[in-house]
């Protein structure tokens, strides 16, 4: 088995001639001397001017939805920083009690909506819990294929729009192109591309089609390549490297007192990923390696998202190779629809299948939280029975928000300029913020 962990600036920098990591990328002027990257932001002199308020947002570029930032400037230096989350997609929570469980999945397309089909799978397996259901063998690595896939396109998503943030437009049209083949896989299995609603309690909506492992197959072969080129292209660029280079910083005690997970957390250099630590799906089997960063800065980030783009692949390797056959819905009457033609040819079969339609499957009284890795961070669905076909509480434990939390600290003592970088950073999703 490989080791746990993978140090990012290792695995991309390589070693100096002592043998230890090298994280800062050479960068070379042109008569190929080293250039000194500056990890701070340049002092401005004090003019004993009055401070400036402004506003960053709530316009889609700069911010990534409708957030909106209030800067207060001295010059142009950040001195506060108070977030405004807007409006998107409100009351998700309270909804959810007013719908059966497998009526709720929909709404889960709609938090992180660069993530549906993943979120689609942890809101199960929490209703799973509850209803005290184990899965089918294919179910759970189906499961693992679409969650992974998921992670490669909200990943791909932040790689591109990033890129753009900063400054760089070649690997906005690569990454977004990798996508559109996750997208067309997954259009192909759910007959959705972005709302997918591909998960039921007690398996998924549909089997995959055939020929779609095949086409699975070859993209994780290919998808490799537009990594290096990406790679290749912006980890040392002058104008990258400079870009994100001790910006934002977060040690790991600053991280975990502001409660960040996901890439965030481990760009921190703390070793925390749900899939190790608190396995589901049979992660715990899996062979891969959790990238971990030491500066916590913008730069450290994208070094732990692009990693882990190349681990997914790993994941998709082994998952494709274990699939079994079998059905991938559970065989409870209570959960799972008859097919069409035994709700159509027998009595009892119709007697479950107008029940389940018009009532719901009612779990018995109870709660039950199931937190993920998903591609933004830990994500959690609490939820409590009181043996109804709805539930009595619905929440969401959502890594944007709790990551979005941060960036007053983040920000402070920064250029008006690196905002964006930091910001961009983060990773934030408004549907799962403002929820």
């Amino acid at each position: 088995m490989a080791t746990r962990t993978v140090d990012v600036a290792l695995a991309t920098s390589g070693l100096d001639a002592s043998g230890k990591p090298v994280r800062t990328p050479l960068v070379t002027d042109a008569a190929g001397n080293a250039i000194a990257l500056n990890a701070h932001p340049p002092v401005e002199p004090d003019f004993g001017g009055e401070h400036m308020l402004i506003n960053i947002g709530p316009q889609h570029p700069a911010t990534h939805g409708v957030l909106r930032l209030v800067l207060e400037l001295d010059g142009e230096t950040v001195v506060r920083c108070v977030p405004h989350v807007g409006y998107l997609h409100c009351g998700f929570e309270k909804i959810g009690e007013y719908r059966q469980y497998n009526q709720i999945v929909p709404w889960t397309d709609r938090e992180d909506y660069l993530n549906s089909i993943g979120n689609n799978c942890a809101f199960v397996l929490s209703a799973e819990r509850l209803f005290g259901v184990d899965i089918t063998p294919r179910c759970t690595v189906l499961r693992v294929i679409a969650m992974e896939l998921s992670r490669i396109i909200s990943h791909l998503v932040w790689l591109g729009t990033t890129s753009i943030d900063i400054g760089a437009f070649t690997p906005f049209l690569w990454a977004f192109q990798e996508r559109e083949n996750v997208y067309q896989l997954l259009e192909s299995w759910t007959g959705a591309r972005l709302t997918t609603s591909g998960a039921r309690v007690g398996g998924m909506m549909a089997d995959i089609p055939d020929g779609w492992l095949d086409r699975l197959r070859n993209f994780v072969r290919t998808f490799p390549r537009t990594i290096a080129e990406v790679d290749g292209m912006l980890t040392r660029n002058a104008i990258w490297v400079g870009r994100t280079i001790g910006l934002g910083a977060m040690s790991a005690s600053e991280a975990l007192n502001y409660g960040l997970s996901g890439p965030m957390l481990r760009a921190s250099g703390v070793d925390y990923d749900v899939r190790k630590d608190f396995p589901y799906l049979d992660y715990e089997s899996y062979d891969f390696e959790v990238p971990v960063g030491t500066q916590g800065d913008v730069y450290d980030r994208y070094l732990v998202r692009v990693e882990e783009l190349r681990q997914s692949v790993r994941i998709l390797e082994q998952a494709i190779a274990r699939l079994p056959d079998g059905p991938v819905n559970v065989d409870d009457p209570r959960l799972i629809l008859p097919d069409k033609h035994r709700a159509t040819s027998e009595m009892e079969s119709m007697i479950h299948h107008f029940k389940l339609v018009m009532e719901g499957p009612r779990p018995p009284v109870g709660e039950a939280y199931v937190p993920v890795e998903s591609p933004k961070g830990e994500k959690g669905y609490y939820m409590v029975s009181d043996g109804t076909s709805k539930p009595v509480r619905w929440r969401i434990r959502p890594p944007s928000f709790v990551n979005l939390s941060a960036i007053p600290k983040m920000v402070e003592g920064h250029l008006l300029s690196d905002v964006i970088a930091i910001n961009a950073s983060i990773d934030i999703v408004m549907g799962e913020i403002d929820r």
